[in-house]
This record gives structure tokens, sequence and C-alpha cells, in this order.
């Protein structure tokens, strides 16, 4: 079923323009449907923030569950954000004391932008552990992405992430290592993931702490994991919600880093990504791009138009998969009031019967 534009957030109206299906508040409320309250905890950058909402709006969207889903974005104090993209959130996001009282059935919980190797350090360390330790009693699951992923099982298990020799970004294959999981049932057994992190927490320390582990890769570690009743925290290290041109724009960053004299090497491609045509096309670049910075010349135009037909998505029909699975769970055991996170013949200690 569609996503309810039950604000007037712009992204609603650019997924329209995607071709998504998007209700308006006025129709849904004739719909005798079943609302799906889910929280988005956007701690994006500000040049992302935007991006990552119709991100995750997107897949929530593409769900076939028989309900209306409601997504409420908030954010929390710890970021610093510009004039621009803090009117953006006073105007469209939720509070958390409203997102805690009308409560919610689901909650993600976004990627960030860190300043120190030891997260606790971050302005937005306990901000960002206030709403998950709330989250934790009172929403049925909870899924968190990257920076999120690491955040929460250092909260929960000390377990600090480590620091790649070198930045980890691409598309990689994985594999199943639970067929049987309802989280990956009728999903491939082997599927891409779009992955860029400077950090990781390995397989082994998740599996230490009782974390199940759903899916690996051989050159990206551990995708997909949860808590260890299987279903009350989600956690990703990849990021399956990109758009197709998410790696590409992050090149752009990169290579403009570069020109700037922030970073001193010109920076590799993002692994799996780039077709033998786009290479072409990217080492002409590179040329142009060290002699306009040697010779103190403007950036030379990206050629972004001239690569995008030969840029694929390999990883989208896995992740509504994954997304329509998870929220048919959350359908089938959360309460009907959106502040009870479970029915009442549901066992939170093992929700899923497992």
């Amino acid at each position: 079923m569609p996503l309810v534009a039950h604000t007037d957030l712009p992204t609603f109206q650019r997924l329209r323009e995607e071709g998504e299906e998007i209700v308006d508040a006025d129709r849904a409320s004739h719909q005798e449907i079943r609302e799906i309250h889910i929280g988005l905890l956007n701690m994006m950058p500000d040049a992302a923030l935007e991006a990552t909402e119709r991100q995750f709006f997107r897949l929530v969207g593409a769900c076939n569950q028989i309900a209306q889903f409601h997504v409420h974005p908030f954010t929390i104090d710890g970021l610093q954000r510009s004039p621009e993209t803090q009117a953006h959130i006073d105007k469209y996001y939720e509070s958390f004391s409203k997102i805690k009282a009308d409560g919610l059935d689901a909650l993600i919980i976004s990627g960030a932008n860190v300043t120190s190797d030891f997260l606790p350090n971050e302005d937005f360390w306990l901000p960002l552990t206030e709403v998950f330790s709330w989250a934790k009693e009172n929403v049925t699951s909870i899924l968190c992405s990257c920076l999120a992923t690491h955040a929460i099982i250092q909260y929960c298990h000390g377990v600090a992430r480590t620091r790649l020799p070198e930045k980890r970004w691409g598309v990689f294959s994985h594999t199943l290592v639970d067929r049987t999981h309802p989280l990956v049932v009728e999903i491939n057994t082997r599927f891409d993931v779009p992955h860029s992190r400077f950090n990781e927490i390995f397989q082994n320390d998740m599996e230490k702490f009782g974390l199940r582990v759903l899916a690996t890769s051989n050159e990206a570690g551990v995708h997909l994991a949860t808590s260890a009743d299987g279903f009350r925290i989600v956690f990703f290290q990849g990021h399956p919600e990109y758009d197709d041109v998410s790696l590409l724009k992050e090149y752009k960053r990169e290579v403009l880093r570069f020109y700037r004299g922030e970073i001193a090497d010109y920076p590799p491609y993002p692994e799996h990504y780039f077709n033998d045509e786009v290479k072409t096309i990217f080492a002409d670049y590179a040329q142009k791009v060290g002699a306009a910075k040697l010779n103190h010349q403007p950036f030379p135009e990206f050629p972004e138009a001239s690569v995008l037909k030969y840029i694929d998505v390999t990883w989208r029909d896995t992740a509504k998969a994954v997304f329509n699975n998870w929220l048919g769970k959350i359908y089938q055991i959360t309460h009907q009031d959106r502040r009870i996170p479970f029915m009442d013949d549901v066992d939170p200690k093992n929700p899923l019967n497992l």
C-alpha cells in the first residue's frame, strides 16, 4: 500500500514525480485500512538530509502490506545544521516529545557523519541513546543504518567499531547465512548491497554477544543482522536504501575534496560500481582535474550526464523485499494502539517465535 502524505513535506511531491503512489491525508481518512506509524530519526548531514528522507520513504512505500504507512521524520540535538536545513526541520519534522506522546510501530535510525573516533564523544551520543532507550521499550522493532548500527551495538554491548585500513565503498555481493529467518524469506540467496564506510563491526564480535547474522559479504563483511531475539533491533552495515546515483555523487564529492586539497590522493573508484566505459570517462576526467588543480583553474564540469546510462541498480529489489518482510512482521505482531508495542499474545523476548 502507498505512503500517506500526512504533512506538506516536499519529499512526498518528489516521490510523486518519480512515479511513486502517494495518498493524500483526506483520501486516507476515508479508507478502512489499518495505519502503521514509522519514525525516521534522520541524523544525516545537510547535503544528504532530504535524499535520505526520499530513500527510506520510497522503501517503506514499496511494501505491499495491507496498511497505510505514515512516516514521521524527526531529528536530535548535537548535529550541526545550516540555517536553511534547520528551517526545513522546523517546518516539516516532528519533535521527539511528540513522537513519544503519539507512539510508533517501528523506527528507522539513519547514519550520520562523525568527528571523533570514539562515538560516545559525539555531541549527538546522549540524544541518540535517549531515543533508543525509549524505543527499545515502546516500539515493536528498530532498524539501524550504518553509523546507527555501530552506535547502538557499542551502547548495548560495549563493542567499539574497528577503523578499516581504507574506505570501504562500492557495491558488493552478499550471501545469506540464515535462509530461514523471516526477514529474508523469499529473497535472493545472493544479492548486492552498496557500502560506504571507514569502520566495521566484525561478524565474530556480533556473534560473541548473541546477535543473529543473516547476510555477509566476503569483501564487505556483515550487512544484515538482528538482536538476539531475532527482531527487536535490525542492523544494516550497508546502504540498501541508496539511489542508483548515490555512490556517483559521493565520488564527485571525493574528487572535489582532492581538487580543494582536503585529501592528498585522487580517490579510487567505488568497487564493482563503474563499468569499463565509465572508468575510461573518469580516467580522462582525472587528468583534467589534476591540470586544473595544478594551474589554479576552475573545477572541471563533472561528466555525470555522460555516465548515467551506464549506472545500474542491482540492489533495490532485495532491499524492497527485506523491508516488506520487516514491515509485514510488524503488522502481524504490533498492537493497533501505536503506543503499545505488541499484541497481548506476543512474547517481547521472542516476538517471532524463533
